[in-house]
């Protein structure tokens, strides 16, 4: 069921005007050719940068965030590689109340946070923190705690980052996470890529392709669609470009006729799921994936190699990440479009149609990307942090499932309210004073059941950690892969609850408070979230 926790204004994202465009939180015209996000390198172990976040209005009334850096750049791309040390100094440029009401919003996401939290203390409708998504580095303040930290409007924080050494090198991303105000920040456009280096030392098919990072974002549509309709519930984006309905003018991507090139994809939306198809002249082609939520596919069967794999279309829920190889068209391709194909949410969820987002353009002098895979390293040590996962044998199996209830059941207008909640335990909004719902010990392998109770589609990410797919409804998952986030199909309404079965790792090094709920944000703000305590090893 689709919420909106804001009552902001929102449009098709207009021709950008020469003073919108200098302003901050700049938008493409659409049909614009796709540019790369800045490209910042850490060196000799450590990449600083300085981040102010920013808001506006833009021509037609639709509030934009964005993370600028130093230089006036818009989100840009963090390379790190493996053990090295990632340090934000954040300035929170917004003004308390700007752009936005809280009429809507649970009483929890205006109160003041405990005397104990990270940052500034208010948890307040311009507060920001960021978030790593997919990254196994710690849940402490100054690094990736999204629990208590808050920078409120004005105010600025510091992030020392610490990427450990087994880092698996792919494709990550960071947003805001700010419980209540999360789906806005994001649906505003806040939200970069990050990519641990070294794919090439994996899977070598990689090595010398140039790249592409994009960054497929979300925002609001007009006249909030009911379900089930063929107005999408969210128009998209591809690096700021819109592609918006009614028309869906697709980004332009300037390739050389049959180039090879490793596209890097973030689902940055906050809401719409995504399942991407290549077609020439209308025949799906085949994509090569090589990494999946920043593991490189096959790379965890102790061989610490990665293995590519085949399909015609990849599904990436909200927040997950796909790496493939694309081959473009020759000359005598006359349409070639990358396109997201229809997904059925269920009878409750949004609206994600069939729609074009990139046209591809063959030219014989077409630019190459300026970021180009590197050779592989001979030095380099193999990475297989979550090797041996699949024979561990689990100490605990747990059950979860979300659900939903209408706040008010006898008004049929009333907010949903949305829960993710441990068998056996009373489904319980979040709040960030909360206790955990679960705790387990630093060093356990659990297997938990993820059951979806409801009538639209959930997806299950969790921080911190990955784990790897055992089983879908219950049917085993041969070369389940190693997820941070995945998607739970919804109920029919009758017979057994859709799941899937999730062997979650916690041999790593990681130990306090961090969370897992549904990616779908407006889900999340609604109360999809709860906190787990990974106590440390005795």
């Amino acid at each position: 069921m689709r919420i909106l926790l804001l009552l902001v204004s929102a449009c098709v994202m207009p021709v950008l005007s020469p003073a919108e465009s200098s302003s901050p939180c700049p938008r493409f015209d659409p049909g614009s050719t796709i540019t790369e996000p800045e490209n910042l390198y850490s060196r000799n172990g450590r990449l600083e940068v300085a981040f102010t976040y920013q808001t506006r209005l833009d021509n037609s009334g639709n509030t934009l965030y964005c993370f600028t850096n130093s230089d006036g750049a818009q989100s840009p791309t963090l390379h790190v590689q493996p053990g090295d040390e990632l340090i934000i100094h954040l300035k929170n440029k917004l003004a308390p109340g700007a752009h936005m009401t809280m009429a809507a919003m649970p009483e929890m996401a205006v109160a003041r946070m405990p005397a104990d939290s990270c940052g500034t203390g208010a948890m307040t409708s311009t507060a920001v923190n960021i978030h790593y998504h997919g990254a196994n580095v710690p849940p402490v303040c100054h690094q990736d705690e999204v629990i208590q930290t808050t920078v409120d409007g004005g105010e600025s924080f510091d992030y020392d980052v610490h990427f450990p050494h087994d880092e698996p090198p792919g494709l990550y991303w960071y947003h805001p996470h700010i419980h209540g105000v999360s789906e806005a920040a994001v649906l505003g456009g806040a939200s970069g890529a990050i990519v641990v280096e070294g794919i090439e030392n994996m899977n070598r098919a990689v090595a010398g392709l140039a790249q592409r990072v994009l960054l497929i974002r979300d925002n609001l549509v007009p006249g909030n669609p009911e379900p089930g309709g063929r107005v999408p519930s969210w128009d998209l984006s591809v690096n700021y470009v819109p592609v918006a309905y009614p028309s869906f003018t697709p980004a332009v991507m300037e390739m050389g006729s049959e180039e090879r090139q490793l596209w890097r994809v973030v689902n940055a939306g906050a809401d719409t799921i995504l399942d991407l198809e290549l077609k020439y002249d209308g025949t799906a082609q085949p994509l090569q994936i090589v990494g999946l939520d920043g593991v490189p596919t096959g790379s965890q069967d102790g061989t610490a190699r990665g293995k590519s794999l085949c399909a015609d279309h990849i599904l990436i829920p909200p927040a997950g990440r796909a790496e493939f190889i694309v081959t473009a068209p020759s000359a005598a391709v006359a349409n070639a479009i990358l396109w997201t194909r229809n997904i059925d949410t269920g009878p409750d969820g949004d609206n994600d149609p069939a729609r074009p987002l990139i046209e591809i353009r063959t030219q014989a002098n077409a630019a190459r990307p300026k970021s180009v895979v590197p050779a592989p390293s001979a030095a380099a040590a193999p990475v297989a942090r979550f090797a041996g996962l699949r024979e561990c044998n689990p100490v605990k199996n747990r059950k979860l499932y979300f659900s939903e209830v209408l706040s008010d059941p006898s008004d049929p207008d009333s907010p949903t309210n949305f829960y993710i909640t441990v068998e056996g335990q009373t489904p319980t909004l979040f709040n960030p004073d909360n206790p955990p719902a679960i705790e387990t010990t630093q060093g356990a392998v659990e297997d938990w059941t993820i059951e979806n109770r409801t009538l639209e589609n959930h997806e299950f990410h969790i921080h911190q950690i990955h784990f790897l797919v055992l089983e879908q409804n219950g049917v085993p998952v041969r070369d389940g892969q190693f997820l941070d986030t995945v998607q739970v199909p919804y109920w029919k309404g009758k017979g057994a609850y859709p799941s899937v079965k999730l062997r979650m790792d916690f041999r790593g090094p990681t130990v306090g408070d961090f969370v897992y709920h549904c990616h779908i944000l407006g889900h999340e703000d609604g109360g999809m979230m709860a906190i787990i305590r990974v106590n440390p090893a005795k």
